[in-house]
């Protein structure tokens, strides 16, 4: 009996960073504008933290001690009354570089431009991976555009000590943003890619860690796309580029530091191009981009046509001399194995 794959494997994933890749600085500026508090400031401290709890002995992460720094500031009233609720509201204030989110939809179109994509019921999905605020995120005008959103975020209220032997917890009217439910750091950003290549995401019966062929993996890597703004995403590029999927940096137009950053990444391999954060229709990231997408959508039908032959047999018929000549066409090799 021949064995059923477990996803039909006809999805192209768009992953994107956020901040810097999407919008021009750091999402958490509508917070510090809202609150009155010194943006800068706040950015110094925590690139001084890692040093000073060094010196104490303790060990942090430099890309997400700013949560802890975040929570210190909500305990001694600097943020008080900071809410998940309100960082969703706060997102509504992002604004995003030129072209998105329509960049999006349109990329999304390409997966239905041709016969025979529409044949084999292509489509495309986007996804947001960020060390930032996931809430901060869903509030933001792209979150209709996504398919699934990966940051970091919040508990409030968090349950006391024995919670499972009360029968009646206290109600805590104030509600604030006091522990830290999910970290997502530059490393981390891989076991998402993982995720969905292996479609954890969509199917929570679906160990991330699970050994599984690139058969039954919803969207193998070579169907991925993956956008950023620098050396902080050397872990996702080097994951997405050695599976066969597409790395592609972005710099803010106005940044010579960011066009330098870029170039360095090429000529070391990590991406496959970039170009500027500019996602307007005749941009040349929107062209690169299109291009890509429209070239993972012909694998996908030169893989699944080349299946079909392979799968369905020829009906019998009477034999001629032609037919003994005929030359079977050689069979493909089987792709690799994708790691982890």
């Amino acid at each position: 009996m021949t064995k059923k794959n477990l996803h039909r494997q006809n999805i192209v994933a768009c992953i994107w960073d956020f901040d810097k890749t999407l919008i021009p600085g750091y999402m958490q500026a509508p917070i510090f504008k809202a609150f009155g508090i010194d943006e800068e400031h706040f950015w110094k401290e925590v690139n001084a933290l890692p040093g000073i709890y060094a010196q104490r002995g303790t060990r942090v992460s430099h890309d997400t001690i700013y949560l802890n720094h975040l929570i210190s500031y909500v305990k001694n009233g600097c943020l008080k009354g900071l809410t998940n609720a309100r960082l969703r509201e706060l997102g509504k204030d992002l604004r995003f570089y030129p072209g998105l989110p329509h960049l999006f939809t349109r990329l999304q179109a390409v997966a239905d431009s041709r016969p025979e994509y529409v044949k084999h019921n292509i489509k495309l999905e986007h996804y947001i991976i960020s060390t930032g605020l996931a809430e901060m995120i869903k509030g933001s005008m792209i979150a209709p555009y996504v398919d699934g959103i990966f940051g970091c975020e919040f508990i409030e209220a968090p349950l006391p000590p024995n919670y499972s032997s009360q029968d009646e917890l206290p109600l805590q009217m104030e509600f604030e943003i006091s522990q830290i439910g999910t970290i997502v750091d530059n490393t981390i950003k891989t076991r998402y890619i993982f995720e969905i290549n292996k479609g954890s995401n969509k199917n929570p019966q679906i160990d991330v860690n699970a050994s599984m062929d690139r058969v039954d993996r919803r969207i193998p890597m070579d169907r991925m796309i993956y956008t950023a703004d620098g050396p902080s995403d050397v872990p996702v590029f080097s994951v997405v580029k050695s599976n066969g999927g597409k790395a592609y940096a972005v710099f803010n137009p106005e940044s010579e530091a960011e066009f330098a950053q870029n170039d360095a990444l090429l000529h070391a391999g990590r991406i496959h191009a970039y170009g500027p954060a500019d996602y307007t229709e005749k941009s040349t990231t929107s062209k690169w981009l299109r291009m890509h997408v429209r070239g993972i959508c012909d694998s996908i039908v030169a893989e699944c046509e080349t299946s079909l032959s392979e799968k369905v047999k020829r009906a019998p018929r009477h034999l001629h001399d032609e037919d003994e000549e005929a030359a079977a066409e050689p069979t493909p090799p089987a792709p690799q194995k994708e790691l982890f």
